[in-house]
């Protein structure tokens, strides 16, 4: 279950304390990223994808990769088949779910992974992209 909290983050609540996922258009994201001097993880989803269920219900609301990624990346999810994620898809070059990006304040890709992660295999992939 999610709850909106006054500042406009959505925090999948965990008992342990998982990820932060910001929500706002993408232009406000990026926004947001270079006030804070962060990249962006982005999680590239479909409402069907199982995996990308999996990995909401068992990854992101880890307090493992709540610490990394909280500190360190303004964190996203979006619906690649709803709203701004329709068009984004194709400009993102998504051809499977999940698709987890590593973007740059300008909303540039600079990593890439799919597929289903562990917390500690995702936290390793996006550790060269810490800024």
């Amino acid at each position: 279950s999610t709850y909106k909290n006054p500042s406009n983050q959505v925090q999948f609540l965990s008992e342990n304390g998982g990820m932060e996922f910001t929500e706002g258009t993408f232009a406000d994201i990026c926004a947001k990223a270079k006030k804070e001097k962060k990249n962006i993880f982005f999680d590239a989803y479909a409402s069907w994808c199982g995996p990308c269920k999996s990995l909401k219900r068992d990854v992101f609301t880890s307090k493992t990769a709540g610490d990394f990624f909280n500190k360190k990346f303004i964190n996203v999810a979006m619906d690649m088949e709803k709203g701004e994620g329709v068009a984004l898809a194709p400009a993102f070059q998504i051809s499977a779910f999940p698709t987890l990006l590593i973007l740059n304040h300008k909303g540039e890709i600079i990593g890439r992974t799919m597929g289903y992660q562990s917390a500690e295999s995702l936290i390793e992939f996006a550790k060269p992209y810490v800024r």
